[in-house]
């Protein structure tokens, strides 16, 4: 970054470094003990949908990847796209297999960044839940490289429960690296694999 730069205020994007999502086992043993949410065994990857050839062969080759898996069980990986418009490729795994989970989301997100699709990749997410039926998905952000939780309001239109995002941030700061910006704490309404 040259002085220029600094001068207007400009900042240098952070890498993403998608081996963090690895670290989201660990951070559900941590989840479990302090709140009582586990592992849906769902997740998904959100990605802005470009037209052409080249970008639906990519998708499809990571579709056909993640269906070929002999340990899967459940319905194969599927495409949807949300009310927004925007792209997400769901996977569906047994609860108590995230790391699979994570394996997935790792390999759709290697895969669109290899083509050279990785501007179009917007987030990550795993489902989790508790016993009153709570929601909470574990979001990654893949251009800030970042966590952060999102907990939508069961019954409710379009609210969430705060206070329950704050306790899994404070809980899982030495899990996760977490979002410390508030205000980029989007949320994923109607996200499929929540």
């Amino acid at each position: 970054m040259g002085l220029l730069d600094i001068l207007l205020g400009r900042t240098k994007p952070v890498a993403p470094d998608l081996d963090q999502l690895f670290a989201l086992p660990s951070a559900a043993v941590t989840l479990q003990a302090a709140a009582g949410f586990t592992p849906t065994g769902h997740g998904a990857v959100c990605f802005a949908t470009v037209e052409g050839a080249a970008f639906e062969q990519t998708h499809r080759e990571v579709q056909a990847l993640l269906d070929a898996d002999a340990d899967r069980s459940g319905p194969p990986v599927e495409l949807r796209q949300d009310d927004f418009g925007y792209s997400w490729l769901v996977s569906r795994r047994a609860p108590d297999q995230l790391p699979q989970l994570v394996n997935d989301l790792h390999a759709v997100n290697s895969s669109m960044e290899v083509n050279g699709f990785g501007p179009q990749l917007l987030c990550s997410l795993a489902g989790f839940t508790d016993d009153a039926g709570r929601r909470l998905a574990l979001v990654y952000l893949y251009k800030r490289g970042t966590f952060y939780p999102f907990a939508p309001l069961s019954g409710a239109a379009e609210r969430r429960d705060n206070a329950l995002e704050l306790r899994v941030k404070a809980a899982l700061g030495d899990d996760l690296r977490i979002e410390q910006d508030l205000s980029r704490w989007f949320p994923v309404w109607g996200a499929p694999g929540l």
